[in-house]
Parts: structure tokens; C-alpha cells; sequence
């Protein structure tokens, strides 16, 4: 499919109504620091090199992030921890991401996640994973050259087991695991989220040791 049809869909997606509701309602209160912007508050599509070896691939957008810019992590303490690790590792063009058009591009790398609707207390249902599933396959259609998969957090590795038919019992999440995927590897790290971040359950060189492994196992 071509990717700009692709977008246009996933956009327009209305399939979860708690998500949908949710992401409006966050988009219309806002929070006092961007009373002046106009919130994305849709569905917010993947992100990166359409040549992609390495997918990074998140949880749902937060909130005042992603739900407020339309691209992932950005906008808020996590992509303000992901994306100066990105530059670091010479994956990213440059170590902030504000808004569209910022000028960021990402070079060998995509990202997007397991949901692509903010849910309420960052918690999505299993059912609403589930049905966000076929926008990752679609995705995953768009990139040809993945290699490594890398998941941040415990239910996007989840999320890309059940899409890749793998038993959960047999692929515990743990930071630094490796998996075999079939053509390529998953990879854990454990999600850039504030809350893992400030109690330096993560930790800069930690998530650098992630990146710089990811890069071997996709041959860049």
C-alpha cells in the first residue's frame, strides 16, 4: 500500500470508542502550557526511514506528547530522553523532538507503537492492543529491511510476540533480552518513560548499551 493512503487510514481511525473519547477530551481541556495549541488528538501514525533496520517500538502516546504533536515521543520527557540517545548513536539527525517540522529525521530507524491512541492512565485494554494490531502489520508491510525489533516496555514486547505467533511463557520481558524473530531479532529495553527514568530504573548509558546493540544486530 502506498505509505500516504496508509497514514490517511490510520488517522482516521474511530474503532475504540473509550480511546477515542479520550484522546478528544485530553485535546479539547489540554493542560495550561499548551492552551494555545491546536492538539493532534487522532491516531498518531509511525515515524522514521521508510529503509528502516532497527523498529523501536513503544507503548501508546502520552498524553500531552504525542496526542498534542502527531508524532511519537515528541513533545514530552520521554522523547526527551529517546531522542538525544538516538542522536548519540548517530540514529537521529538531531537530539530533540518538538513538534512537526522540527527538522528531526531519523536515519536506519522507525518508531511507532502497540497502540496509537492515547489511553486513559496509560494503560490500554488487551482488547484495544489487539485491535490495534492490524496497524502494525500495516506498518511492518511498509518497512522491508527490519532486522531488530526493539520493544520498550513489557506490553509492546508482549504486543510483538502475539503479532509474530510466540508464547509469551517461553519470551519473558527483561531488560537487554534477545529474541529470534522470524528474519530478524527482538530486543528489550525497558520503556523511556518518566517514571523509569527519574528512579534511574533506565538509566542513559543503559538505554546507549541497547541502542549500540540494536545497531550490531541490524548491521549498522
Amino acid at each position: 500500500m502506498d505509505p500516504k493512503v496508509f497514514y490517511s487510514q490510520l488517522i482516521s481511525c474511530r474503532r475504540c470508542p473509550r480511546l477515542v473519547a479520550w484522546r478528544e477530551e485530553v485535546g479539547r481541556k489540554k493542560r495550561a502550557a499548551y492552551r494555545d495549541w491546536a492538539y493532534w488528538a487522532r491516531p498518531v501514525p509511525g515515524f522514521g526511514d521508510l529503509g528502516a533496520r532497527i523498529l523501536i517500538f513503544g507503548l501508546a502516546p502520552g498524553a500531552h506528547g504525542s496526542n498534542r504533536t502527531g508524532r511519537p515521543f515528541t513533545g514530552d520527557a520521554s522523547g526527551d530522553f529517546l531522542y538525544p540517545a538516538l542522536y548519540r548513536a548517530g540514529l537521529a539527525s538531531q537530539p530533540s523532538a518538538t513538534h512537526l517540522g522540527d527538522g528531526l529525521r531519523l536515519k536506519g530507524v522507525y518508531i511507532t507503537a502497540a497502540v496509537r491512541c492515547v489511553p486513559p492512565g496509560n494503560k490500554p485494554t488487551p482488547a484495544e492492543v489487539a485491535a490495534c494490531a492490524e496497524w502494525t502489520q500495516g506498518e511492518l508491510a511498509l518497512l522491508p529491511h527490519l532486522r531488530v525489533y526493539l520493544a520498550l516496555g513489557r506490553v509492546a514486547h508482549q504486543a510483538l510476540l502475539d503479532l509474530f505467533g510466540l508464547r509469551r511463557s517461553a519470551h519473558p520481558f527483561a531488560h537487554g533480552a534477545e529474541y529470534p524473530l522470524p528474519g530478524g531479532v527482538l530486543l528489550d529495553s525497558y520503556h523511556v518513560s518518566r517514571q523509569n527514568t527519574q528512579t534511574g530504573r533506565l538509566t542513559a548509558a543503559m538505554l546507549d548499551a541497547v541502542l549500540s546493540r540494536a545497531k550490531a544486530l541490524a548491521g549498522l
